[in-house]
């Protein structure tokens, strides 16, 4: 079961698994609130940065200016199989890397 399917900025599918929501917001639980930024990253991401050593990861980011919060950037990291992608967790960071 999804949380949600989307279609990211490149044309992709993207999806949350119920499995990964539940990690993201017992892991990070200040992400409970942020569901509906997690589809804008991935619809509107600032930055989309594929992992240096693994091919089939990419991180997400997009900045939220109104966090009071040092870590201002919202990354959600992707992973592909077969042309599809699903969300294996998001968090808060300071920068993008």
């Amino acid at each position: 079961m999804n949380v949600f399917d989307i279609v990211d900025k490149s044309g992709r599918k993207i999806r949350l698994p119920k499995k990964s929501w539940t990690h993201i917001t017992t892991t990070h639980r200040e992400m409970a609130n942020y569901l509906e930024e997690i589809k804008e990253t991935l619809i509107r991401p600032l930055k989309i940065i594929q992992h240096t050593k693994k091919e089939n990861l990419c991180f997400y980011y997009t900045y939220q200016k109104h966090r009071k919060n040092p870590e201002k950037y919202l990354k959600v990291l992707v992973k592909y199989l077969n042309g599809e992608g699903f969300v294996i967790t998001s968090q808060f960071v300071r920068h993008i890397r």
